[in-house]
């Protein structure tokens, strides 16, 4: 490689080390950017979806988000209105 080549995989390296997607985040910032993004309703039935979602999954669909069955059980009876 060439002087050049080296000098953008290096930025794009270091670039790709500073991105951090918004899955990453906490909880609570990524609540705080959807319901900067969304109404309130919105952000509600988000809650409700995804919490129900997690009861469809299977162990090894748990296991690959890093949950198990009884973490996402409890998750999931939380109602839609707290965080």
């Amino acid at each position: 490689m060439n002087g050049f080549s080296d000098v953008r995989l290096a930025l794009h390296s270091q670039e790709l080390n500073d991105y951090r997607p918004t899955a990453v985040r906490t909880v609570r910032s990524n609540e705080a950017d959807l319901l900067a993004g969304m109404g309130r309703l919105a952000l509600y039935r988000h809650r409700w979806t995804s919490r129900r979602t997690l009861l469809e999954l299977t162990d090894d669909q748990l296991r690959d988000i890093g949950l198990d069955f009884q973490q996402a059980r409890v998750e999931a009876m939380k109602p839609f209105w707290r965080p």
